[in-house]
């Protein structure tokens, strides 16, 4: 990461982000049904604030008129009379700024999302690719008005001094160390502070940055706190805090940009492989494999695409990578739509680990190496969560001492399996000490049995399960499991000692049952249960 002093931030303000959403989806609709439309009035949102329903948002043509945020709405209609209100719905707007900063990382991977209408890309080491920061600049601010989107933008070294420069002073590119004199002439609004810190300031006759921008910073956080102090540093370049970006940011990329937008779908699977291949080449220099894979489809009209693959292990091999992401995208629910074509494609590596290339023998692959590309294809085609394995749990109960997770997340290479804390390599007992075998499967929950025993604490002689009775002709047992006493450190009942019995009856069907609590000691009447089958 650069330092602060290095970093280059490019900022997006949408000024009529709410009602440009609106005549969006209105012209969509239009798109898809017949006839002419009659032009619209002048359109507003609006919200209740300080008891009084206002204007929260104006498009173009109310602004023309005159009509501007906080303005009430019935001076709004004496005014303009036919002025369409609509209720502001500050969730749709939040859900399409993030939809915007996503389709914003066709720039750079590092983008932010700034409060209701702003957005921050870090290009720092990347504006040289689109001809440099001006262009990047003007590219960003022209591809979204082409989707009917107005947005203002400016780059600078800091993201408070870039937003407020898009924000007051739009179009500004400014050097390395010029954010002081740039936002000078700025009004003291563009700190973000509270309407009364703001009117406090005015009524000293600070009025603009560059006003406070030399005074003592001692006296002024003495009188209207730090947050003031603090900004104005972040304003003028001084500091430069972190911003989080909206994704995490992929650990290497490799990506194909078309200079017209491309539709066809199998060119777009062919572009996808040849990415894999040189992503796996940028691994192997690197010594190291992806564990998670991201495709990243950006269209032309402003839609992103992404399509996520894991792996059951580090992997960094083209062939492999390309067949996940062949099997991933013919398993999707909602296939891939081109729309009017794609103008990037990316593939990403979202999480990598050490890798080390080992070979068992010649024209042998490395143990594991076929498992691992079963549960990678079965993963993509069917979901991670669908295909799933047995992991053991550090419990003697027999529901607990198992747990079903993904076979990716378990199933880990040679190296690291003895690490992971899902894989417990007990050491088999000895055959004096084996426990009885155990069904291979076992009930959800326990089911209760009506039972008939010759002694308290001894095997049944005939149990009623499911309204059916059954005669036992042979026992074998018991295996007793005490109850986990540690749980009762926690405030939580340990439980009743178990007693299983393998049973069979007189028609040959076998059966896992057992007593629950011990007769006499823990309870006068212990309960049976049946909890599994034997096949």
């Amino acid at each position: 990461m650069p330092d602060a002093s290095s970093r280059r931030l490019a900022a997006l303000f949408l000024p009529r982000l709410p009602t440009d959403r609106l005549h969006r989806s209105r012209r969509g609709r239009r798109m898809s049904s017949a006839g002419a439309a009659p032009a619209d009035p002048p359109l507003v949102t609006v919200e209740v604030k300080a008891n009084a329903r206002r204007l929260a948002a104006v498009d173009a043509a109310a602004a023309r008129l005159g009509l501007h945020p906080g303005l009430t709405l019935a001076d709004a209609q004496a005014r303009v009379p036919k002025i369409e209100a609509v209720e502001a719905d500050a969730a749709a707007d939040a859900t399409l700024l993030a939809a915007i900063a996503s389709w914003c990382e066709r720039w750079t991977p590092f983008v932010a999302v700034s409060g209701p209408d702003g957005i921050v890309l870090d290009i720092t080491g990347c504006a040289h690719l689109f001809g440099g920061e001006a262009d990047l600049l003007s590219a960003m601010t022209e591809r979204l008005a082409a989707t009917g989107l107005t947005a203002c933008g400016a780059v600078a070294g800091t993201a408070r001094a870039a937003l407020a420069l898009a924000h007051w002073r739009p179009g500004r590119v400014v050097l390395a160390g010029g954010e002081r004199e740039a936002v000078a002439p700025l009004p003291v609004e563009a700190l973000g502070l509270d309407a009364e810190a703001a009117r406090s300031l005015s009524y000293l006759g600070l009025v603009r940055i560059g006003d406070i921008a030399g005074k003592p910073r001692a006296a002024l956080a003495a009188r209207f706190g730090s947050a003031l102090v603090e900004r104005l540093d972040e304003l003028c370049g001084a500091a430069s805090p972190p911003i989080s970006p909206l994704n995490p940011l992929p650990v290497y990329v490799a990506e194909r940009r078309f200079a017209e937008p491309m539709g066809d779908e199998a060119t777009a699977r062919a572009v996808l492989a040849d990415l894999a291949r040189d992503l796996t080449g940028v691994l192997e220099r690197h010594g190291e494999g992806g564990r998670r894979f991201e495709a990243a489809f950006f269209r032309s009209d402003g839609a992103v695409r992404r399509v996520a693959a894991g792996t059951a292990a580090p992997l960094r091999d083209g062939a492999r990578l390309a067949a996940l992401f062949r099997e991933r995208l013919e398993a999707l629910a909602d296939p891939l739509d081109p729309g009017f074509g794609y103008d990037v494609i990316r593939l990403s590596v979202t999480a990598a680990e050490p890798l080390t290339a080992t070979q068992s023998g010649f024209d042998a692959e490395p143990d594991g190496a076929g498992l691992d590309q079963l549960v990678d294809i079965l993963s993509a085609r069917l979901g991670p969560r669908r295909v799933t394995c047995l992991a053991a749990l550090d419990s003697h109960i027999p529901e607990r001492a198992a747990v079903r997770v993904p076979a990716q997340k378990a199933w880990r290479s040679r190296e690291t399996r003895a690490q992971t804390s899902l894989a417990h390599d007990w050491a088999e007992p000895a055959a004096a000490d084996a426990p009885l075998a155990r069904p291979p499967a076992l009930f959800p929950a326990p089911e209760p049995v009506e039972t008939l025993a010759e002694v308290p604490d001894g095997p049944p002689l005939r149990f009623r399960w499911r309204r059916v009775l059954h005669e036992v002709a042979r026992a074998e047992g018991p295996e007793r499991i005490a109850p986990e006493w540690w749980t009762a450190l926690d405030g939580n009942r340990p439980g009743l000692t178990r007693d299983y019995f393998r049973v069979e009856d007189t028609e040959g069907r076998r059966f896992w049952l057992y007593r629950e609590g011990t007769y006499g000691r823990e309870t006068s009447t212990p309960r049976w249960f049946l909890h599994g089958l034997f096949p």
